[in-house]
């Protein structure tokens, strides 16, 4: 995705630069909100299925968004794009998402946020296995070795959950999931798209609310859903993962993606899991062993070091680097 300056050189127009405080709100919301949902998603998933809670939360939010930008005269998208969209929509809502939801019935919200957090390891691996030209630097293969090391501490730590099977394949769900998400965010880079980033994230969660909805389906969890079942505290949780996690937050990415490098928007990767395990523990009681904050001290460590190196090669090529793209 170009950034304004860059789509401004394309058409010999003088870019507009946005406010300070836009752009330092934009990253509070990546941030803050994004660091939240994983606390959110905890206490929504106590009274409502997990698949079928994030199905119903990216469904109502896409077409929320998708409608708003049709009546603004946003142009109908092509089947081409839609195409696009679903297998990023699949990738990143549903395999990535959707393996967080159900994960976290099991693993606690903050070690679950610290392995998400991985992510910019799994982009800068995949990226480099499917045939890319920038080969990771020395710096970038140490945050790759350090970074997984950290993230197999972490599924073998007894501070996982109670440390018994289900702890340990939520966990590793988590991993793959965060592989989806990186699957699918590499995608995106040369699959067609709308001109509006905001409309390809309304078609992206329509499409993998519909694939969460038939795993939800699959799953069995609709027949032993009931309305009467869900607390307040759920319900609420719930409208805060839809109009914050999902329409705020995500379209505040979306948006410093175009005036910002995706470098300096990946930095979200290593403050999210800190804001997460801080919830987790002020307001769900949970607890992180020593094991698992030495892993946590290493994954930060590690995407800190991609990351970083990332920024400095975007900073000397005015390019964007591979490490820290997620969805648009």
């Amino acid at each position: 995705m170009p950034s304004i300056r860059a789509r401004a050189a394309l058409s010999g127009t003088r870019p507009i630069e946005p406010s300070l405080a836009l752009v330092i709100a934009a990253f509070g919301a990546i941030y803050l909100i994004w660091g939240s949902t994983y606390l959110a998603i905890l206490w929504v998933i106590a009274s409502i299925p997990p698949l079928l809670m994030a199905s119903g939360r990216f469904l109502f939010a896409g077409a929320l968004l998708y409608s708003w930008l049709r009546i603004r005269g946003e142009p109908n998208p092509t089947g081409l794009q839609w195409r696009a969209a679903a297998v990023a929509g699949a990738l990143m809502l549903a395999g990535g998402n959707g393996a967080v939801v159900v994960a976290e019935q099991w693993v606690p919200s903050g070690l679950t946020a610290l392995l998400v957090g991985g992510v910019p390891l799994w982009l800068v691996l995949l990226d480099t296995l499917l045939g890319s030209k920038a080969r990771p630097s020395r710096r970038a293969q140490l945050g790759l070795l350090g970074g997984f090391a950290g993230v197999a501490l972490l599924v073998g730590a007894p501070g996982i959950g109670d440390g018994g099977p289900r702890e340990i394949f939520g966990a590793i769900l988590v991993v793959v999931g965060s592989a989806c998400w990186a699957g699918g965010s590499l995608y995106l880079r040369t699959a067609p798209s709308p001109s509006n980033p905001l409309v390809l994230v309304s078609m992206q969660m329509l499409a993998g609310g519909l694939v969460l909805g038939v795993m939800s389906i699959l799953a069995g969890e609709p027949a032993g859903f009931s309305l009467g079942d869900v607390t307040l505290r759920s319900a609420l949780a719930l409208a805060y993962l839809v109009t914050f996690g999902s329409l705020v937050a995500y379209s505040a990415y979306v948006w410093l993606l175009t005036v910002t490098t995706p470098a300096r928007v990946g930095t979200y990767a290593y403050v999210n899991p800190v804001i997460a395990l801080l919830l987790g523990w002020a307001l769900a009681g949970e607890q992180v062993g020593f094991r698992s904050a030495m892993a946590a001290a290493i994954i930060v460590g590690s995407v800190i070091l991609i990351v970083s190196e990332a920024r400095s090669v975007s900073e000397r090529s005015k390019s964007v680097g591979p490490a820290v793209r997620r969805p648009a």
